[in-house]
């Protein structure tokens, strides 16, 4: 019978909460050549930190003169509340990453919020439980399923997981010690790694390649009877989803992080009125923000396309209502929202809501 994590997501009342928060960095850890953890610490120090393994938070940094925000999976467990880590791999050309190895150093401050995501073991309540977890990782994908293990390590727990990372040579592979310490520490978490090419390591003889549905299945041979939880590059993902079609997977059984770590979000395309008809208008609703501004949004666009329509600079990244960054709260009128995990049920039972997903259903007031 596969472990189950006991309960790490109620939060005590002394525990940090969703808000927008100033961390000390305490320590900067290399990785590999390109990939960095950023340890991170409340800056009052007061309190301890509550999430569930494979949650994500939201940075925002000024960086030219500009607000951005991007999100990045916690790779800290949980089980060690008085701290929190992000690992990040320089992206060529990304704002962000690059900031962040070039200028965070202990000592230095970073706003955040979160905790956010819905790619938490466990997922849910099942039918029939699996036999056991399967981990698919490449890149700096392996960040939540890191995050997952030390976990599993923390809590003493008999973890029944096959953990198989992808990486570009051996001198890719992020947390390269660690996993060999945590198949050491777990009776059955055992791990393995996939690189497409030696690198400058001659005498390595770990497998090579890239991941394919052979070596899946020699690796993993009871693959059908597990849960499959999937993180990295979208174009490995959407291979893994192939293989496992192919393999006649249940993929109500599958799970993936689906946003990008490091792109920001696209600009929302413009949303064109319908005509209206001449003797019914199109009615638009009045959005009236606690500092006095309005705007007017149509009842089929988001509340996110209307405030940038009207020339507000509000914050956002995922446009998808999964990483939570333009959360925002309803004074007074109602919403249609459609979000992927952003908030949780409790958030929006407060009137909580994301502007990039919910669409008005009548004159709105909002606390921003």
């Amino acid at each position: 019978m596969n472990a189950s994590f006991p309960d790490l997501a109620d939060a005590p009342s002394d525990a940090w909460v969703p808000d927008d928060e100033h961390f000390t960095c305490v320590q900067v850890i290399d990785e590999t050549h390109d990939v960095r953890t950023f340890v991170l610490r409340l800056h009052d120090g007061a309190r301890s930190f509550r999430y569930r393994p494979g949650q994500f938070v939201t940075l925002a940094l000024d960086i030219d003169g500009e607000r951005l925000h991007r999100c990045y999976t916690l790779s800290s467990s949980p089980t060690r509340p008085d701290t929190l880590a992000i690992t990040v791999k320089r992206v060529v050309g990304g704002r962000v990453s690059n900031w962040l190895h070039d200028h965070l150093r202990p000592g230095g401050l970073l706003s955040l919020t979160g905790p956010a995501g819905q790619f938490c073991f466990p997922a849910g309540p099942v039918a029939a439980p699996a036999r056991g977890q399967l981990y698919l990782s490449a890149g700096s994908g392996v960040t939540p399923l890191m995050s997952m293990s030390r976990a599993w390590a923390d809590l003493g727990l008999d973890a029944d997981v096959q953990f198989l990372h992808a990486a570009r040579t051996p001198q890719d592979v992020v947390f390269a010690d660690e996993l060999a310490v945590l198949a050491r520490r777990l009776p059955r978490w055992r791990a393995s790694v996939v690189c497409e090419g030696r690198g400058s390591t001659p005498g390595y003889s770990g497998l090579l390649g890239r991941l394919s549905l052979p070596l899946l299945r020699a690796q993993v041979p009871d693959l059908l009877e597990r849960e499959v939880w999937c993180c990295g590059p979208a174009p490995f993902m959407a291979a893994v989803r192939a293989m496992l079609a192919e393999a006649g997977f249940d993929m109500s059984r599958y799970h993936e992080e689906s946003f990008s770590f490091e792109a920001p979000a696209p600009t929302p395309a413009p949303v064109e009125a319908p005509i209206p008809d001449a003797a019914e208008p199109a009615p638009r609703f009045v959005i009236t923000l606690k500092r006095g501004e309005r705007f007017e949004c149509a009842p089929d666009e988001t509340l996110l396309e209307a405030a940038r329509r009207a020339g507000l600079r509000w914050p956002f990244s995922c446009s998808s209502g999964v990483c939570g960054t333009c959360r925002t709260r309803r004074l007074s009128g109602e919403v249609q929202m459609s979000q992927g995990g952003g908030l949780r049920p409790r958030e929006v039972a407060q009137g909580w809501m994301l502007p990039c997903c919910s669409r008005p259903l009548g004159d709105l007031e909002l606390d921003r």
